[in-house]
């Protein structure tokens, strides 16, 4: 058992998390079962949508639930399953609104930023060097 207070809090929730995890793979199971005895559109859909919860939940990894999803449409075609074709949408047109009349808007003119100078350096100038001659 632990003795640190976090490792407690943490092998509680560990504990919670375990128990719903293995109760979404258990409806996953049950909904599986109820479409392997009678295959239907919808219970394709039930098992679609179980399996995309727990991909979206991170109890079944993505490729796992892309690989049960394909057998289970396989499962579905070989039955004899007829998928709805999908209806498409129109999308219905907005009745014309009247536009209240606005002020027309003045064109913004770019303005030039002035150029900032250089710094010119505080140093005095370098002092000639004398040449001697030997």
């Amino acid at each position: 058992m632990p003795i640190i207070k976090s490792a407690i809090k943490k092998a509680k929730q560990d504990k919670k998390r375990y128990a719903k995890n293995i109760r979404a793979k258990r409806a996953l199971r049950e909904a599986v079962k109820a479409f392997e005895a009678k295959p239907t559109f919808d219970a394709l859909k039930k098992v679609q949508s179980k399996v995309d919860t727990l991909v979206k939940k991170h109890i079944l990894t993505k490729n796992t639930g892309a690989r049960r999803m394909k057998n289970f449409v396989k499962f579905a075609k070989n039955a004899g399953v007829k998928v709805p074709a999908p209806v498409k949408k129109t999308a219905a047109k907005k009745p014309a609104t009247v536009k209240a009349a606005t002020k027309p808007v003045a064109k913004k003119v770019a303005v030039k930023k002035p150029v900032a100078k250089k710094p010119t350096s505080a140093r005095k100038p370098l002092a000639k060097k004398t040449v001697t001659k030997k």
